[in-house]
């Protein structure tokens, strides 16, 4: 079975050696017979890329492109790209660590009716550990909203980790469009309207950065989106292959 990680990235220069290294090493190890690892420079006007091109090699790989246009095109991107059986996009930054990755591929092989498997913070008992009380309210009440208006069934779609049987990341991100804000409520949306199951695994941060949200701005944004997504998704025309 080959394994894809994704990573989306914007402006990294001072962690992306370091991640480069940590992923390159931890996937030969856990995923020796085949795995391939995709970083997708979303823009970047830092090094990020010239790093990139100089520590990518044989199993890793990457794709730069300008100008910035958002993690939700960023992950699609390498999604798209992605040849493995199963393909799994997380964080630059691994805020829920490495090891997440083998819980996940694991989740697949104990689940087979899985389609995808989606990380949840909500259902870890140390899922919001490290948080300030503002970011842990923030979070929250965009998960109420997303449940109560936006029909997400799913405890958490907010986390940067999630994977995805080959079949079902190409048929979900072929027909996404968010670029930035609600990008993943829009892939489990899709995905649930063409009748993928998708599962939880909890998760906790174990690289807690600050966050780069500003409250009011994005939340319109994020809001905006998710109301524009909605109406995309209700007239959206699943096709059987």
């Amino acid at each position: 079975m080959k394994i894809t990680l994704v990573i989306p990235l914007y402006n990294e220069e001072l962690i992306l050696n370091e991640t480069v290294n940590a992923v390159r090493d931890y996937m030969k190890s856990t995923f020796p017979d085949d795995h391939e690892v995709i970083f997708v420079d979303d823009g970047s006007t830092d090094g990020s890329k010239e790093i990139l091109d100089e520590v990518c090699s044989d199993a890793v790989r990457y794709i730069s492109y300008q100008p910035n246009r958002g993690k939700g095109y960023a992950v699609r991107q390498g999604m798209l790209e992605g040849k493995g059986d199963l393909i799994v996009f997380t964080d630059c930054d691994l805020a829920y660590g490495l090891d997440v990755i083998s819980e996940m591929i694991s989740a697949f092989d104990e689940h087979p009716e899985y389609d995808a498997v989606v990380g949840s913070r909500v259902k870890h008992p140390e899922g919001y550990a490290g948080y300030n009380f503002f970011r842990k309210f923030v979070s929250k009440t965009y998960l109420r909203l997303l449940r109560f208006w936006g029909g997400l069934s799913l405890s958490d779609s907010q986390t940067g980790i999630k994977g995805f049987r080959h079949d079902a990341a190409k048929k979900i991100f072929a027909l996404c469009e968010v670029d930035r804000f609600a990008f993943d409520y829009e892939a489990i949306k899709i995905g649930q309207k063409c009748g993928y199951r998708f599962g939880e695994l909890p998760v906790k941060i174990v690289n807690n950065r600050p966050s780069t949200i500003r409250f009011f701005r994005d939340t319109r944004r994020m809001l905006r989106d998710v109301g524009r997504a909605k109406k995309r998704i209700k007239k959206l025309k699943i096709t059987e292959e």
